[in-house]
């Protein structure tokens, strides 16, 4: 007997199930999906901030995975949260969600950090796997218009956001809901007591790979939960309209994927009546190529140059996505450095911040991101509206790719990477970022076939001069000492037509 699958598998009569307008040229079948194209306003923006914010930020301990964490005794949280909080069936992780108050958030405050940090798009976790809702929600009372902020924090930070001239976006997490409290079943806890199951709830037994066989220790999403799974991303949409929605990766799970067709041609064909340019991100394949775009590489990258524009996202902090206390912040030049490889492969770069539960962003986090900033500031002509080059780059270090990779992303300073733009009268604009520290003076390989003349050499926004000649072995260029100040350090090569 297969367990759990769904019994409305038509796409067809799921879309017709949401009670919104879904008239358009999209049906919910992979076919009419491959109709979908990535917008340009996405493709030029390059990089965004992702926000994981909630009551996981409250005990600041682990990562945000402490709410399942802590209810499983091989874990330090497990002991921490009896430590600190007292035994699991007093004092659960519902009882966190009052103490997430928000109360010094100031939605206008973020925006303006976000917005001199560089980013041009902001994506919140609307709901983690948590399943407290950040958004005025009307399927649940666990939402923080009623319980901890008392505030429609989506709302509020969507208006913030769009005053700032940025695009907003959510993502939603609900999928891993289905398991994720199912280890405060094993033990004596209140995710067992029936008055909070609207919160912890199904907390089913199931595998972390969403392609693992059906079994009665992986029971796949039943037909209700995945229609409330569906309808309540609608209703974010419909109440806020995000130009982005952000999905993890257990909706690779083989239950999911008549809702997710339903859910894509809804969302098309609802932004395309606003006269919104939307994106939908997914993971693991859980869409079709050419669908949607797809996250090839969470806290990592990609080996090589991406045909099609895709997302890599990480955090400041290499060990959580939500607020700590013991966080491991990453150095702003580490974090642009791998946004710099990300958008050399034709990539969107998508960098996370964790805020206190009281709504202020951690002073090192707005450090790094300022810091990030200035760097743009400097140098943002190569990324922004920037196309991939005939390579991405060029260097002795070998990068691995796909995910939680990060930690060995060492560049060099021969680990060179490049990005182009059309410039009339010109052939175009090639820019190469030095990823490491660069040497006085050293040669550009690639340029030794080029298609045109180089005409100058620079470095943006530095008044000095840069000496530079065509050898056998390349573009050889000498940068001034003085030049080497802002890293990484990108040099601005103009080519004219042959």
């Amino acid at each position: 007997m297969k367990l759990g699958i769904a019994k409305m598998s038509n796409p067809f009569k799921i879309l017709a199930s949401i009670p919104a307008p879904t008239k358009g040229p999209f049906q919910p079948s992979w076919d009419s999906l491959k109709g979908y194209k990535a917008p340009k306003w996405f493709t030029d923006s390059k990089f965004g901030i992702f926000i994981h914010w909630g009551a996981y930020s409250v005990p600041a301990f682990g990562n945000e995975w402490y709410p399942r964490n802590m209810y499983d005794p091989s874990r330090p949280e497990y002991e921490y949260h009896i430590k600190n909080f007292g035994p699991h069936t007093e004092f659960g992780y519902k009882d966190f969600i009052p103490m997430f108050t928000a109360e010094n958030w100031d939605p206008d405050e973020w925006a303006k950090t976000f917005e001199r940090a560089g980013a041009k798009f902001v994506v919140l976790v609307a709901e983690h796997h948590d399943g407290f809702a950040l958004w005025d929600s009307s399927y649940t009372r666990w939402c923080a218009a009623r319980i901890g902020p008392k505030r429609d924090i989506v709302k509020e930070l969507k208006l913030a956001v769009e005053n700032r001239g940025l695009i907003f976006g959510v993502s939603y997490h609900r999928a891993e809901h289905w398991w994720f409290f199912e280890t405060g079943t094993r033990i004596e806890s209140d995710v067992k007591d029936p008055k909070y199951f609207d919160l912890y709830g199904p907390a089913k037994p199931a595998s972390l790979d969403p392609r693992a066989p059906p079994s009665p220790n992986n029971v796949p999403p039943d037909q209700s939960f995945l229609m409330d799974w569906l309808l309540r991303i609608v209703e974010v949409v419909e109440k806020y309209r995000p130009w982005i929605v952000y999905f993890d990766w257990w909706i690779a799970n083989p239950a999911f994927e008549p809702y997710l067709q339903a859910f894509a041609a809804y969302y098309y064909n609802r932004c395309e009546s606003w006269g919104i340019e939307p994106v939908i991100v997914y993971k693991h394949g859980a869409f079709k190529d050419g669908t949607a775009v797809p996250d090839l590489a969470e806290r990592g990258t990609v080996e090589t140059l991406q045909e099609y524009p895709w997302l890599a996202d990480t955090s400041v902090d290499y060990r959580s996505w939500g607020y700590i206390k013991n966080a491991e912040y990453k150095t702003p030049e580490t974090i642009v450095q791998h946004m710099i490889d990300v958008v050399s492969k034709n990539g969107v770069f998508l960098l996370n911040i964790g805020p206190k539960p009281d709504g202020t962003i951690p002073e090192e986090q707005k450090r790094i991101l300022f810091r990030i900033g200035d760097w743009l500031e400097t140098y943002g002509e190569a990324v922004y509206g920037s196309k991939p080059w005939k390579s991405f780059g060029e260097g002795p270090t070998k990068v691995e790719g796909g995910f939680f990779t990060e930690r060995k992303l060492i560049f060099t300073g021969s680990d060179i990477r490049y990005t182009a733009k059309h410039a009339y009268p010109l052939k175009e604009i090639v820019y190469a970022t030095i990823l490491g520290e660069p040497q006085q003076e050293f040669s550009l390989k690639l340029f030794k076939q080029v298609d045109g003349h180089i005409i100058h050499v620079d470095i943006p926004n530095f008044e000095g001069k840069i000496d530079w000649s065509m050898t056998e072995d390349g573009l050889r260029v000498k940068i001034p000492s003085v030049a080497r100040m802002k890293k990484p350090v990108v040099l601005r090569i103009l080519i004219s037509e042959g």
